[in-house]
């Protein structure tokens, strides 16, 4: 656009200079006493010269715009040329894994952040089955009702009508990131409904989105349970259920994956239809991440109505590892819900470095969603990426390729990503 913009400001310039010629011959012909003051040829000289130094710029304009348009598009594409065979399986055969990657660059500039995003086939029209990421929105939602109710709070205890499970908000938050609970998400859909979710993330432009269903198991029930709450140690309230729009079919490519897939134990020989399932891009994954990290880099009207202690809570779950909230942490290793950088191993991940994310992995489709960062050796970044691993085309059979191919391609993209940033002048 700057090129254009150039390019007409030019020819802008040789119009008024031209229009500017003649109102001195027009001067000369009303002043003959003075007419050496309108002498054309000065003025043609300067158009001359002007023109020239129009035209330099234009293509000095032309040649920083392409140099830049190529390092935009070389840098993710560098790292994706690694012959290291944990990126070059999944590179070599791209149709097959369906990847989709965003790596966003954070500079600072005094107190003001900036980003840089850079994309590999980045398509929010072409579907991936979103899995547990769902959860994110779900945790950040059910805050941001709790900071609008006067009579409820995230240590506030509850349990859903029919479920012998008593809880609190904050332990189920807890469990969506520490171990990707789908009971824990569950409960937090029961208690907002799916049309309430989609509406605060839509409000405050994450988009686009659309939460349709509950996870672990297969209901079109569009209305949720009520909640029993407890208001004190001897007061309960019930709220009420809300019916939720009824799921319609997604308009995407991609909602057909595959060549089969099994139901109550028998195969089915045809593509498994995603249509009636959650959608949520990696574009408005990052988008919600990046608001929650930075909400000060957003207008008002876009930040999400989060205390500064639920945020801090938000944040502290996000990046917490397991072993840290209570889990066995041999069962629960650290990298279990986090697949850059340390997904392909089960050694302890350093003190400096904190990853907060959420993960989602079903259906062969692994996709993580994460805000990297070490103080100690000055690197933070953004990267978001999902893949399909399911070389059988079958579906629900449980044979995906998930520790042989996925985690380590996107452990080796997270390490790649930041040795760059290690040696990246800031």
């Amino acid at each position: 656009m700057m090129l254009f913009h150039t390019f007409f400001d030019f020819l802008s310039f040789r119009n008024a200079a031209m229009q500017l010629k003649k109102g001195f011959k027009r001067a000369k012909n009303h002043f003959p006493k003075h007419r050496d003051r309108f002498n054309p040829k000065n003025l043609n000289h300067f158009i001359l010269m002007k023109n020239h130094l129009m035209f330099i710029a234009l293509i000095i304009i032309c040649c920083v715009s392409c140099a830049k348009q190529t390092e935009q598009i070389g840098i993710l594409e560098t790292v994706l040329a690694s012959e290291n065979p944990n990126i070059k399986t999944v590179m070599d055969d791209l149709e097959r894994y369906q990847v989709q990657i965003r790596y966003t660059q954070i500079d600072w500039r005094n107190d003001s952040v900036l980003f840089t995003a850079y994309d590999f086939q980045v398509n929010d029209s072409l579907y991936f089955y979103p899995a547990s990421t769902v959860k994110f929105p779900a945790a950040v939602a059910a805050l941001e009702q709790l900071n609008q109710t006067d009579t409820l709070d995230r240590d506030t205890r509850f349990y859903i009508e029919g479920d012998s499970v008593e809880t609190t908000f904050s332990n189920e938050i807890s469990k969506i990131f520490a171990v990707s609970d789908n009971a824990a998400n569950n409960r937090l859909v029961e208690f907002l409904g799916q049309d309430a979710i989609n509406e605060r993330l839509r409000n405050r432009g994450v988009a686009p989105v659309r939460i349709a269903h509950r996870l672990g198991y297969r209901s079109d029930d569009v209305t949720t349970l009520p909640l029993i709450v407890y208001l004190n140690d001897s007061t309960t309230a019930t709220t009420v259920p809300t019916i939720n729009s009824v799921i319609r079919p997604l308009d995407l490519k991609g909602t057909e994956k595959g060549k089969g897939y099994y139901e109550d134990d028998a195969l089915v020989s045809e593509p498994f239809d995603f249509k009636l399932k959650n959608y949520f891009p990696l574009s408005a994954q990052q988008e919600l991440l990046k608001r929650i990290v930075f909400p000060k880099a957003f207008p008002k009207n876009e930040r999400f109505d989060l205390s500064d202690d639920q945020r801090d809570f938000l944040l502290t779950a996000m990046h917490s590892l397991p072993k840290t909230v209570g889990y066995d942490a041999e069962t629960y290793y650290d990298s279990y819900c986090k697949f850059f950088m340390f997904g392909d191993t089960k050694d302890p991940i350093p003190d400096t470095i904190k990853i907060y994310n959420k993960v989602g992995f079903a259906y062969g489709t692994l996709t993580d969603n994460a805000y990297i960062v070490d103080d100690k050796n000055k690197v933070e970044f953004l990267i978001s990426a999902t893949l399909l691993v399911n070389r059988n085309g079958i579906f629900n059979d449980d044979q995906y390729e998930y520790e042989k191919i996925g985690i380590p391609f996107l452990a080796e993209l997270g390490r790649a990503l930041y040795d760059l940033e290690a040696k990246r002048r800031k």
